[in-house]
C-alpha cells in the first residue's frame, strides 16, 4: 500500500517523461496533480502546454514567466564566477533546476499540496538538483520521483506507454535523444548520442548554424559591463533576458557556442552531452576580457582557483548551500571594479576578443610599453629575480655539496 497523497505539484515540460508521469501519478495515487511549467525561454516548446496538461488530467496548470529572474538572479551570478564545469560545460541545465524547484515549492505551499514530483531519472544529475533544492527550501515536503519507483526501465518503455494511452509526445523511435532548452542553452543527450564516437547529426541543432554555413564576413559587437554584469549591447541598454536573447540570435547566426563533451556526472558515471550556448559563450569571453584590465592579479588568481569548486556546486545541485552563498559573496566583492566594455568578433564558430576598455583599467601604457619610458627602471628587475631565485640557488648548491 502506497502512502496516501492528496495533491502533487509536478514540474511539467510536456516532454516524454513528464507527460507520462502526469497520468501515472493519477493512476497510481488517485491524487490531484497541479502541473507547473517554468518559462525559461523555451519559446515554441511552450505552445499549447497549458491545454495539453489540462487534457492529460492536471487540475490546474501554472505557466510562469521566469525569464528575467532566471538571467538576473541565476545566470549572471554564475557568469560573475566564470563558472564552467570540466572546462567545457556552461551549465545551462544545471543552473535552471534550482529556480524551477524553488518556484515549485512556492506553488506547493500556495496550493496546500503535500508532495512535489519531477521527471529526472535515478541515473542523472537533475534528481539531485531538484531534490536537494526541495529539501533546502521545504524540509518536510514529500518527494515523488517516479523513475526510482515505477516499473518502466527505459524511455522506450515510456514511448510505448504514451502510445498505448494516446499521450502526445515530442520524442519518436526515430529521434530518441532528449533535449532541454532555456535562455542559456539547449542540451541533447541519450539515444544515438550515447555512442561517444558518433558525430551529432546536423539537423539536430536548433540555436546555431553550422560554422561552415555561417556568414563569410565577421560581425563585431560591443558589450558593456557594470560590476561584473552585462548591461548593454552595442551601446543599447537591455534587460538581462533581452540581452541574452539577442546574443543568442547573433551568436547562433555565426555558429558560436557548440560543445560536444563527455562529462562526469555527480552519481559517478560518465555521460556524453551536446550543447548549444551561443549567448553564454559570448558573455563568458567578454566578461573575461573586461576582468583582464580591471581585476587585481592576486584577486584574479584566488578567484580562478575557486572556479572548479564553484562549478561543482552548481553542477551537483548545491545552489542553496551555505558554501555557495559564502563563495558568491567573495566573488561579488571581486566584481566591484569589473566595469567596462569588451569588443568581440564573431566569425564562423569563433568568438574572438578584439578590444577592451574601462575607466577603472589597471592597464597602463606607460608601464607596459616596450619603448623608452620614464616610470620603470629595468635595472630593478635584477634584484627582483635574484631574490625570487634564492631558494632555487640554495637547493642547487645543496646538491653540489657547497652549502652549509
Amino acid at each position: 500500500m502506497k502512502e496516501k497523497v492528496e495533491k502533487v505539484v509536478l514540474a511539467y515540460s510536456g516532454g516524454l517523461d513528464t507527460s507520462v508521469i502526469l497520468k501515472w501519478l493519477k493512476e497510481t495515487y488517485g491524487c490531484e496533480v497541479v502541473a507547473f511549467v517554468a518559462d525559461l525561454g523555451q519559446k515554441e516548446e511552450l505552445e499549447g502546454l497549458k491545454e495539453k496538461g489540462l487534457k492529460s488530467g492536471a487540475s490546474k496548470v501554472y505557466v510562469d514567466d521566469l525569464r528575467e529572474e532566471f538571467v538576473r538572479d541565476f545566470i549572471f551570478p554564475m557568469l560573475r564566477a566564470n563558472a564552467i564545469y570540466e572546462g567545457g560545460y556552461l551549465m545551462g541545465t544545471s543552473i535552471a533546476r534550482p529556480l524551477i524547484a524553488k518556484r515549485q515549492v512556492e506553488i506547493a505551499q500556495a496550493e496546500g499540496a503535500d508532495a512535489v514530483s519531477h521527471g529526472a531519472t535515478g541515473k542523472g544529475n537533475d534528481q539531485v538538483r531538484f531534490e536537494i533544492t526541495y529539501l533546502a527550501l521545504s524540509p518536510r515536503i514529500r518527494i515523488i520521483a517516479p523513475w526510482k519507483i515505477w516499473d518502466f526501465k527505459s524511455r522506450t518503455d515510456l514511448i510505448q506507454y504514451a502510445e498505448k494511452h494516446g499521450i502526445p509526445i515530442p520524442v519518436t523511435q526515430q529521434k530518441p535523444y532528449s533535449s532541454d532548452r532555456n535562455l542559456l542553452h539547449i542540451s541533447f543527450e541519450g539515444g544515438i548520442l550515447e555512442d561517444p564516437w558518433m558525430e551529432p547529426p546536423e539537423d539536430m541543432f536548433l540555436l546555431t548554424r553550422s560554422p561552415e554555413k555561417s556568414p563569410d564576413n565577421p560581425l563585431y559587437i560591443e558589450i558593456d559591463f557594470e560590476e561584473g554584469n552585462p548591461v548593454a549591447l552595442n551601446g543599447q541598454r537591455l534587460s538581462p533576458a533581452r540581452l541574452l536573447a539577442e546574443l543568442n540570435r547573433l551568436g547562433g547566426e555565426n555558429g558560436i557556442g557548440r560543445v560536444d563533451m563527455v562529462e562526469n556526472r555527480y552519481v559517478g558515471m560518465k555521460s556524453r552531452g551536446v550543447y548549444e550556448t551561443p549567448g553564454g559563450t559570448i558573455l563568458h569571453a567578454a566578461h573575461r576580457a573586461v576582468e583582464s584590465i580591471t581585476m587585481d592579479r592576486e584577486v584574479m588568481h584566488l578567484r580562478d582557483s575557486l572556479i572548479p569548486r564553484y562549478s561543482e556546486m552548481v553542477y551537483y545541485g548545491y545552489w542553496y548551500s551555505p558554501e555557495r552563498e559564502v563563495l558568491q559573496k567573495m566573488i561579488d566583492e571581486s566584481q566591484r571594479t569589473i566595469t567596462g566594455t569588451a569588443r568581440l568578433k564573431l566569425f564562423k564558430g569563433n568568438c574572438l576578443v578584439t578590444g577592451r576598455k574601462s575607466a577603472q583599467s589597471l592597464y597602463s601604457c606607460d608601464f607596459a610599453t616596450f619603448e623608452e619610458d620614464q616610470v620603470y627602471d629595468q635595472k630593478d628587475a635584477a634584484g627582483f629575480i635574484r631574490l625570487n631565485a634564492l631558494r632555487l640557488r640554495i637547493r642547487a648548491l645543496m646538491k653540489e655539496g657547497k652549502c652549509g
